[in-house]
């Protein structure tokens, strides 16, 4: 069922691509960001509310709160630089540099997460990185 979740996923990325450059149009980037993260915040609400999820908050716990908190930094700021990329540079070259987090995901799962090392993992990271340079080469 993953697979399924995850190429959904990679469908509604393209999606987020190809709109945000169509609505980027002479407005500003942040601006824009501030009105997505508006949109997602009710949509991510909404489903909590609509399962019956919000009771499990008192659950949280310290740790939870603070690798949250970061990741929703992080988030916001690589939806930021994302936006911006995306206002003034072409969005087939903008979206396989952005897609380069794969390979610094994987490469961060090994280091904090100790998550194994192996050599298709390697040789596919490899593999991303030259066809993003080849794709973003002029």
């Amino acid at each position: 069922m993953w697979i399924i979740f995850a190429l959904l996923s990679a469908f509604f990325a393209a999606c987020v691509a190809i709109l945000a450059k169509l609505g980027l149009e002479g407005v500003n980037s942040h601006l824009a960001v501030a009105i997505r993260t508006i949109v997602v915040c009710g949509m991510a609400w909404g489903l909590v509310f609509m399962t019956g999820a919000q009771g499990g908050i008192s659950q949280f716990t310290q740790r939870n709160w603070i690798f949250l908190i970061l990741s929703g930094i992080a988030t916001g700021l690589s939806w930021l630089f994302y936006f911006r990329a995306l206002q003034i540079g072409e969005v087939s070259r903008v979206v396989p540099i952005d897609k380069l987090s794969v390979v610094l995901t994987m490469a961060l799962a090994f280091i904090i997460l100790g998550e194994t090392v192996t050599a298709k993992a390697v040789i596919g990271g490899l593999l991303i990185v030259v066809g993003t340079i080849v794709i973003v080469l002029p």
